[in-house]
C-alpha cells in the first residue's frame, strides 16, 4: 500500500467504525446495480454526509459516491470548504474525485481498497490539497471483496 501525505492522525477504531458506514452506502449502490462504492463525510465525530455511486441511475459519469458526499456535506455546512472534515470512501478516489477533494480543502481522506488502475495515487500526491492527509487500507479486505464480487458477477451475466 502506498500512502500519500500520510499522517497518523487517525484513531484506528474510529476509522474502522466510519468505514463500515461507508460500506453500508456501498451496499446501497450494489442493491441498485451500481458499482458498489460508498462514501461518508465526518465532522467532529459526526456523519454529516453520505453518498454512493449513482452513475447508472442518473446517467451521469460524474455521480460518484464522493461527489454525492461532497455536495451533501457542503449543503450541511453551508459552504464549499470542508476543512476539519474526513472523507471515508470504500475505494481510493479517482482523479476526478481527488480533484474535487482538492477544491473542498478536506482535511483527511481515508479509503479502503486501492484502485491500481484509476486511483489518484497513480498520478501522484499533487492531485490533492497539500494539507490533506491520506490513509489507505482501512477494512481493505471487505472493500475489495465487495467490488471484486460485483464485477465477477457482471462477467457471468
Amino acid at each position: 500500500m502506498k500512502y500519500i501525505n500520510f499522517e497518523d492522525t487517525g484513531d484506528t477504531v474510529s476509522d474502522e467504525f466510519f468505514m463500515k458506514e461507508a460500506l453500508k452506502e456501498a451496499q446501497k449502490a450494489l442493491e441498485q446495480d451500481e458499482v458498489p462504492i460508498g462514501a461518508i463525510i465526518v465532522h467532529n465525530g459526526r456523519i454529516i454526509a453520505r453518498g454512493h455511486n449513482l452513475t447508472e441511475r442518473l446517467n451521469d459519469v460524474t455521480a460518484h459516491a464522493e461527489m454525492q458526499a461532497f455536495t451533501a456535506a457542503s449543503n450541511y455546512i453551508g459552504g464549499k470548504y470542508l476543512q476539519g472534515c474526513t472523507l471515508y470512501v470504500t475505494i481510493e478516489p479517482c482523479v476526478m474525485c481527488a480533484g474535487a477533494a482538492y477544491w473542498t480543502q478536506i482535511t483527511r481522506i481515508v479509503f479502503g481498497a486501492q484502485d491500481e488502475k484509476r486511483g489518484f495515487s497513480i498520478f501522484g500526491s499533487k492531485v490533492l490539497h497539500p494539507k490533506t492527509a491520506v490513509i489507505g487500507g482501512v477494512l481493505e479486505g471487505e472493500c475489495t471483496a465487495l467490488v471484486t464480487s460485483f464485477f465477477r458477477n457482471k462477467r457471468i451475466e
